[in-house]
């Protein structure tokens, strides 16, 4: 993309929230990079963002002020990049729109600046499933050999530093959670085709309810315009259909029977035929993308399978945060389960989650962190159930008494890593958990 500096050049760019995922980082360094004079500031301090920071130091056009931010950084710059998960009723951005400053968000600046460039947008959100349809996009059309690129809410990518690599005719996917769709709500677009896969109950620690959630979700579809598409999956599509899309939506079909994916799971399934009908949308044939969807091994934390020990297969599915996504994996893997579960609270129900470990595991151990108020809920809920649990304070415990337990058994059946929580308090993040997780399988 030519002059993809230009809207940022000597531009004073206050930056909220540096992080510790990598992609805050990529967005400070790209702007720096483009000659803006950035304020980087967090509630994180500068001990908690070492790393982070070490990385831009070198950049003497970036100003830190971490530990909490200072209102002026707000009202006295060009524009406002809001991290993911700033609260919404936050005093700091209310003074920058008080102020009319732009606020914006990362992921969103690349859509809109990639769209005048000519590149076709994918944007894939949900509550469950939008890393895997987005990624079996992305895989698909690599494979099929067309210019693609995959960003959004992707691991240690800063979607925004993909500027300069976009060329008219691209096709950019990105995996889209609801507070990234807030900056595409702010810049009032939406992606060329949406693909909304489901809504269930979900960060309701920020959102003061389900519509509220519901509402950023719909900003995968409110700018779109004629000549777009929009696939939902049936659960959500009447309540798309009221909110009155621009672009009548669509059920995709299902895969044919005969498509045989290497990946596990009737919700698997349900994935590759919203990926399909994206594809098809951008103009690929029926064998491109069954090659490419029967090739596609999975991402990393979801139903991931990491390698089998003395006959005991392990799955690592970390990025299960809720009960829904933990269930899901329950019924993909069958029966005979040792089940590695627990975390820190996000207040969702746990009744249906009880009867499927109930019927399905044959040993649960429970993470009992101190701060891990969630375990204590499921605790309780298990015990009234009926179901017995093995309580450990550390994966690495847990890990072990999971072997343990199928070494008694003569070897045979499934172990799976399937929180149904968050991470906060035993780890900084959620792929603290998954990358520790994987060590000590990799180790066994």
């Amino acid at each position: 993309m030519k002059g993809y500096c230009d809207p940022f050049k000597g531009k004073k760019i206050t930056v909220l929230g540096l992080g510790l995922l990598g992609r805050g980082v990529g967005d400070v360094e790209f702007l720096a990079t483009c000659g803006a004079d950035i304020v980087a500031t967090d509630t994180k301090t500068e001990a908690d963002l070492a790393e982070s920071v070490a990385k831009l130091q070198k950049h003497s056009n970036i100003t830190f002020h971490l530990g909490g931010h200072d209102i002026n950084d707000f009202t006295n710059c060009d524009m406002v990049i809001k991290a993911a998960g700033v609260p919404l009723d936050s005093r700091e951005i209310a003074a920058a729109r008080a102020a009319h400053i732009p606020v914006t968000m990362s992921t969103a600046l690349f859509a809109k600046h990639a769209m005048e460039t000519g590149a076709e947008i994918v944007g894939v959100t949900g509550t469950r499933g939008k890393s895997t349809v987005a990624h079996m996009i992305f895989h698909v059309l690599q494979k099929a050999g067309k210019r693609a690129l995959l960003g959004g809410n992707v691991r240690g990518v800063s979607t925004l530093a993909m500027l300069p690599e976009v060329e008219a005719g691209d096709i950019a996917v990105l995996e889209l959670d609801s507070w990234q769709l807030q900056g595409f709500g702010d810049l009032k677009i939406s992606p060329h085709i949406g693909v909304f896969t489901n809504l269930m109950p979900d960060h309701q620690n920020y959102y003061s309810d389900m519509d509220t959630y519901f509402s950023d979700k719909a900003n995968i579809f409110r700018y779109q315009k004629p000549g777009d598409s929009l696939f939902v999956g049936a659960s959500v599509l009447e309540k798309v259909q009221a909110a009155r899309p621009p672009v009548a939506p669509r059920i995709p079909d299902a895969i044919p029977d005969d498509w045989n994916l290497f990946i596990p799971g009737i919700h698997n399934r349900e994935n590759a035929a919203f990926a399909a009908a994206a594809l098809r949308r951008l103009g690929l044939s029926d064998e491109q993308i069954r090659l490419g969807l029967e090739s596609f091994e999975g991402v990393e934390g979801r139903l991931q399978f990491v390698r089998e020990v003395d006959g005991v297969k392990i799955y690592n599915d970390n990025n299960a945060t809720t009960p829904e996504a933990t269930l899901a994996a329950l019924r993909a893997l069958g029966e005979n389960i040792t089940l590695i579960i627990g975390g820190s609270e996000k207040n969702l129900p746990l009744e249906d989650l009880v009867s499927e470990i109930k019927n399905r595991v044959s040993h649960v151990i429970l993470l009992t962190h101190p701060k891990y108020q969630g375990s204590e809920r499921l605790a309780s809920e298990l015990t009234t159930a009926g179901v017995p649990f093995e309580g450990t304070e550390d994966l690495e415990s847990a890990v072990a008494e999971a072997m343990g337990q199928k070494g008694k058994k003569g070897g045979k059946g499934t172990i799976l890593f399937s929180p149904a929580f968050a991470s906060f308090g035993m780890f900084k993040n959620e792929y603290e958990r998954n990358d520790e997780f994987l060590r000590l399988v990799r180790a066994l």
